[in-house]
C-alpha cells in the first residue's frame, strides 16, 4: 500500500525534506499555511518516535512557527496529530504525521485571495479549501526563502 505520509506516497504539496521528517504544504488551505510534517519512515505511533526524531521535529516547530509568523501574521497555532483517516478503510495502518495550522483572529490577504478563520478560538474544522496551482506554489517559494533566511541567521 503506498503511505501517503511517511515517504512512501505524498500528501500535499513538498516543502522540504529532513533526515526524519517531510514537510507538506497541505493541499486544503482554509487556514492559510496550513502545513503537515510526517515522519519519513513507517511509525505508527509517537511512542514509538526516537530521540533524534523528536529533536529533529522540535527544530522543525521552531523553525515553521517562525518563517509562518513572519509570512502570514497568524494569532496563534494549533498543531494536531490525527490517525483517524487511517482507520476509514479495512487493515488501518496510521502512519506518526502532525497538522501544524495557523490561525486568525483577523482577516488575511495572500496573492489576492482572503482568507478568513470563522472557527477561530474553536477546533479546526476538516473543510477543504483549494487554492490555485500558482499560488501553492507562490507560498512554498516564500516558506523556502524564508528557511534560507532562517537558516543562514539561526533565529
Amino acid at each position: 500500500m503506498k503511505c501517503e505520509y511517511c515517504g512512501k506516497g505524498s500528501y500535499g504539496k513538498t516543502i522540504d525534506e529532513r533526515n526524519y521528517w517531510n514537510i507538506f504544504l497541505a493541499p486544503s488551505q482554509r487556514y492559510l499555511g496550513t502545513c503537515v510534517i510526517a515522519i519519513r519512515r513507517h511509525c505508527s505511533n509517537l511512542s514509538d518516535l526516537k530521540d533524534i526524531e523528536w529533536k529533529e521535529f522540535s527544530i522543525i516547530v521552531r523553525e515553521m512557527e517562525f518563517i509562518l509568523d513572519e509570512i502570514f501574521k497568524p494569532t496563534l497555532f494549533n498543531w494536531s496529530c490525527f490517525k483517524n483517516s487511517a482507520y476509514r478503510v479495512d487493515n488501518p495502518d496510521p502512519e506518526v504525521h502532525w497538522h501544524l495550522i495557523p490561525r486568525y483572529d483577523h482577516e488575511v490577504q495572500f496573492q489576492g485571495i482572503k482568507f478568513e478563520d470563522p472557527d477561530f478560538g474553536f477546533i479546526p474544522q476538516p473543510v477543504k479549501r483549494k487554492i490555485p496551482e500558482t499560488v501553492m506554489k507562490c507560498m512554498i517559494n516564500k516558506i523556502k526563502a524564508y528557511q534560507q533566511h532562517y537558516a543562514e541567521s539561526k533565529f
